[in-house]
C-alpha cells in the first residue's frame, strides 16, 4: 500500500482498512488501526506497519481507544498459500507458544533463519515479535474478563515467565497487568465471576456480515452430541465442543444482526469455556476461521458484483462469508461420511466430556480412533493420523490437494468441500464445471452466493 492510499484511509477512519495495515504517529509513540476516532495525525509524523507486532517493534505502545490489537485479522492470509502466509496463520494457531520458532519452521519444511527472513521482510516482525503481540492481546483479554490471578494469566496466555508478561504488557500498553485490570473495571466492564463462568469475547469482523446465512448452514450440518444450534433466526446460539492442544473446551456464538447496507464492521459475542486457558488463542483463531471473521467482504463484493449473473445475489446478501471449519480433521471426515453417519461415530468413538453440557456430550473423534474403520474412512483417517494428508492451518494446499486425490475412493466433490472449508481456500470451483475466469480468486464465495439463493437455502 502506498503512503498515499494509507494517510487517506486514516484520514477518513475507514474500517475497511482494519487490521490490513496500522499506523502509528511518532509525536505520541502510539499506533491505531485506521478507524481510530482520535484527531487525525499530520502526515508526516504518521508511519505505517503491516502489523500490530511491527508496530510495537518499533517502540509504540496500543491506542487505548480503539484497541487495534484487537482489529479483524487481514485477509490477505487466508487467500495467500505461500510461506508467509502459512506460517501467519500457524503463529495465530498457536504453534510458536507450543513448538518454539523451530517447531513453526519444520512444520514449514525450511530453517528457521529462513522463517525469520521472510516474515520480517514482508511483515516487519519476526515468529517470536508475532506470538508475543499475541500473547499481549490474550493477556489482556484475560485481564479484563475474569477475576483469574494475574500470575494464571501469565501462563494461560502463552508467557514463559512472570517477569516477560510484565515486561510486554508495560511495552504494549503502557501500563502494568493491574493498571489494566483496574481501568477495565471503572470503564464498566464485569469480569466473569469465576473462570468456569467462562470468557466473554466479541470476535471482530470487517464490513457487514450475513449472519442468518452462516448460522443456517451451521444449524443444517449440526453433528449430534458435538453441535446444536437453538433459537429463532435472528437470535441464535450456535454451540459446540472443541478438542484442542492442552484439554477439550464449549463455545457459545450468538447471531447478531446487523445493518447491512450500512457497511460497518462489527462482531459476535461468544464465550468460552476451556478446561485449559492455554488453549484460548488457539479456540478463538478456529473460531474465526470457522465464522470466516478475517475475510475481506469488500474486496469479494466488489470482484463479484462485476459479474451480470452474481451481482443481483451479491446486493441481496452484501457480506456473504464461506465459513471453515473449527477442526480440519473432523470437516474432512464429515464431508465423506454425511451429518447422520458423523453422529454415529460420536457416539462409538467420540471422547465423552467429564462434564455434559445439555446435548453436548463429546468432542469429535480423533483420526487415530477412526483409522481401523475400513473402506474410505479408514484410508482417509488414517493419512490424516501419520500425517501423509495436513490439514492445519499452515498446510500446503496443492499439497494436501493432491494427497486427498491420491486416496481411493475420495470423489471430486468430497475434495473441494474439504479444500473449501477444511483448508480455508477461498478460491475452489466446482468440479467438472466450468466458471468464469472474473469469479477468480474468489470462486468459494460464488458458490455460497449460488446455494444461499436457492429456495431450500433460504432463512425461514
Amino acid at each position: 500500500m502506498d503512503e498515499e492510499t494509507g494517510y487517506g484511509a486514516v484520514r477518513s477512519r475507514d474500517a475497511r482498512f482494519d487490521g490490513a495495515f496500522f499506523f502509528a504517529v511518532e509525536t505520541t509513540g502510539i499506533y491505531c488501526r485506521p478507524s481510530c476516532p482520535a484527531v487525525t495525525p499530520k502526515r508526516e509524523n504518521v508511519r505505517y506497519y503491516a502489523t500490530a507486532a511491527a508496530a510495537q517493534g518499533s517502540g509504540f505502545r496500543a491506542c487505548r481507544r480503539c484497541r487495534p490489537d484487537a482489529a479483524p485479522g487481514s485477509a490477505e492470509w487466508n487467500v495467500r498459500a505461500d510461506v508467509v502466509g502459512r506460517a501467519v496463520r500457524m503463529i495465530g494457531d498457536g504453534v510458536v507458544d507450543r513448538e518454539g520458532v523451530t517447531g513453526l519452521a519444520g512444520r514449514l519444511g525450511y530453517s528457521a533463519r529462513q522463517v525469520q527472513r521472510q516474515l520480517t521482510a514482508e511483515l516487519g516482525a519476526g515468529p517470536v515479535a508475532l506470538a508475543r503481540a499475541q500473547r499481549a492481546h490474550t493477556a489482556r483479554v484475560l485481564l479484563q474478563t475474569t477475576h483469574l490471578p494475574v500470575t494464571e494469566i501469565a501462563f494461560a496466555a502463552g508467557f514463559a515467565s512472570v517477569r516477560q508478561f510484565n515486561d510486554t504488557v508495560r511495552t504494549v500498553y503502557a501500563t502494568t497487568p493491574t493498571g489494566l485490570r483496574a481501568a477495565a473495571r471503572r470503564s464498566g466492564a464485569r469480569p466473569a465471576a469465576t473462570p468456569t463462568a467462562g470468557i466473554p469475547l466479541r470476535l471482530a469482523h470487517r464490513g457487514p456480515y450475513q449472519a442468518a446465512a452462516v448460522f443456517a448452514l451451521l444449524a443444517a450440518e449440526a453433528v449430534a452430541g458435538v453441535e446444536e444450534v437453538t433459537g429463532v433466526p435472528g437470535s441464535r446460539t450456535y454451540r459446540r465442543t472443541l478438542r484442542l492442544p492442552y484439554g477439550t473446551g464449549i463455545v457459545a456464538v450468538r447471531e447478531r444482526l446487523s445493518d447491512a447496507s450500512a457497511h460497518r464492521s462489527g462482531w459476535l459475542d461468544a464465550r468460552l469455556h476451556l478446561t485449559d486457558l492455554r488453549d484460548l488463542t488457539t479456540a478463538v483463531q478456529r473460531l474465526r476461521r470457522l465464522f470466516d471473521l478475517d475475510a475481506d467482504p469488500y474486496a469479494v463484493d466488489e470482484r463479484l458484483g462485476a459479474d451480470p449473473r452474481l451481482a443481483p445475489l451479491v446486493a441481496a446478501r452484501p457480506g456473504l462469508r464461506s465459513p471453515g471449519a473449527a477442526d480440519p480433521e473432523e470437516l474432512a471426515v464429515r464431508a465423506l461420511v454425511g451429518r447422520h453417519e458423523a453422529g454415529r461415530l460420536v457416539r462409538a468413538y467420540g471422547k465423552a466430556l467429564d462434564s455434559p453440557c445439555g446435548t453436548l456430550t463429546h468432542v469429535f473423534p480423533e483420526p487415530a480412533a477412526l483409522a481401523r474403520s475400513g473402506g474410505t474412512l479408514g484410508t482417509l483417517a488414517t493419512a490424516l493420523a501419520d500425517g501423509s494428508l495436513r490439514l492445519d492451518p499452515g498446510a500446503d494446499r496443492e499439497a494436501a490437494r493432491t494427497a486427498l486425490l491420491a486416496l481411493p475412493g475420495l470423489d471430486a466433490q468430497v475434495v473441494a468441500v474439504i479444500r473449501t472449508r477444511a483448508l480455508g481456500d477461498p478460491d475452489v470451483g466446482p468440479p467438472g464445471a466450468p466458471v468464469p475466469d472474473t469469479w477468480r480468486p474468489w470462486r468459494s464465495y460464488a458458490l455460497r452466493h449460488l446455494e444461499a439463493a436457492q429456495p431450500e437455502s433460504e432463512d425461514t
